[in-house]
């Protein structure tokens, strides 16, 4: 795990994208806040708390609210669970520290310009520190993830086959994948007669061998690299032999190499 303030002494290493895009598609808030105060709690008060974390009782003023419907309090309190510094005592948010919340409207809390409300992270610590390159990256994400027909969430394999082509060498296997929306997803792997391939995803019906393949940090690209099972179920081939099946996996596999590692910091949000 790379090291971050508060809770250690060593360079800062930026946020992924994959970690920002986690939060970022999960939460139905993102606030652009400055701490105002942090109080820890004693261990009774934080219960289900990590080992070597502490939980913190926060205020802090709204500067923007960068995603959300409705109003927002000016002042917002909430908690948050971080790693416990070098001396094994709680970190201390400096006074007016700018940070990014990922969060959940509390029911009943108040809102309005002068008020104070309180907001539930969508993880115990879906607290980041801001700076202006995470930010960018937020609202770049957030605007991928509200344009009509938006890559969604993948969960599986449905099925797929792979086909012989004309010429010895040659082959084809589509992927047809399962998503959280119930959208359609596919994959393409063409393999020339010389042992090339060339693949493509496609986001929709139209399943398109010659549509580009998706550019690392972006949506489509996040879903996939971070979406994909890491290994192709061969039970999702049905009708396909043996020997095909194994060409299938070998074309999968150019796919994951493709993608590359969807290389996290922190742990995905659950949900």
């Amino acid at each position: 795990m790379p090291c971050r303030p508060p809770g250690c002494t060593g360079p800062r290493e930026p946020y992924t994208y994959a970690d920002i895009a986690d939060l970022a598609s999960t939460a139905p808030m993102a606030i652009h806040a400055q701490i105002r105060s942090a109080t820890p709690l004693k261990p009774e008060q934080a219960a289900g708390v990590a080992a070597g974390h502490a939980r913190l009782y926060v205020e802090a003023d709204v500067l923007a609210l960068i995603r959300g419907a409705g109003p927002l309090a000016s002042r917002i309190t909430y908690l948050v669970d971080l790693p416990l510094d070098a001396k094994g005592k709680a970190p201390k948010l400096k006074k007016k520290q700018p940070v990014l919340l990922f969060a959940r409207p509390v029911a009943g809390a108040a809102a309005g310009s002068s008020s104070t409300g309180s907001v539930r992270l969508v993880a115990p610590d879906a607290q980041l520190p801001w700076d202006p390159a995470t930010d960018a990256r937020l609202r770049a994400i957030l605007t991928e993830l509200v344009q009509p027909g938006a890559p969604p969430a993948i969960t599986g394999i449905a099925n797929g086959f792979h086909v012989p082509g004309t010429l010895p060498g040659e082959g084809e296997t589509q992927l047809f994948l399962d998503t959280k929306t119930g959208e359609p997803v596919s994959l393409t792997i063409l393999t020339a007669a010389d042992g090339s391939r060339r693949w493509a995803a496609a986001f929709g019906e139209i399943v398109d061998g010659s549509a580009a393949v998706p550019k690392r940090d972006t949506l489509a690209w996040y879903r996939l690299a971070c979406g994909l099972p890491r290994a192709l179920p061969l039970n999702k081939l049905g009708g396909t032999s043996g020997a095909d099946r194994q060409k299938a996996v070998a074309d999968y596999n150019v796919v994951l190499g493709a993608l590359g590692e969807c290389r996290r910091t922190r742990k995905p949000v659950a949900g």
